[in-house]
């Protein structure tokens, strides 16, 4: 079993109800058990919504609570993106997945240029992420 962000997978969920498509992505996929998430959606934040970023630090200072995710409309989302990074971890541990493929500069998933809340936390609980797109 394999986590993957579900825009990579060609679902629209994006913050602007987009995709970020990878057929490289969903073709090497082919023969597995793949679990998509979008954390965001799963935090209970809406597609399309508005671009988020970490603000006075990354992932894992959001998870340790000294930094926030504001949406670009001035919105406090952090305790969404909190959500999203429990849910997927549970998903995470229900599943036995040892693996996950997330989307890069993203505040949920990417482990660049700002480790996001998602990554952060499947990474503290032992998960290998790679990142895409």
């Amino acid at each position: 079993m394999i986590i993957v962000s579900a825009c990579l997978l060609g679902l629209k969920t994006r913050y602007d109800g987009k995709t970020k498509a990878a057929p490289e992505l969903v073709s090497g996929l082919a023969n597995m058990h793949v679990i998509p998430i979008c954390p965001e959606q799963l935090g209970g934040l809406p597609t399309p919504r508005p671009p988020a970023s970490i603000l006075y630090g990354n992932g894992i200072d959001v998870l340790n609570g000294k930094a926030k995710v504001i949406s670009e409309s001035g919105e406090d989302v952090t305790p969404y993106f909190l959500k999203g990074a429990k849910e997927a971890l549970k998903l995470a541990k229900m599943f036995q997945v040892n693996c996950a493929i997330l989307k890069s500069k993203s505040p949920s998933c990417g482990l660049s240029p700002v480790i996001g809340v998602t990554a952060a936390l499947l990474l503290l609980n032992g998960i290998k992420i790679k990142e895409m797109g």
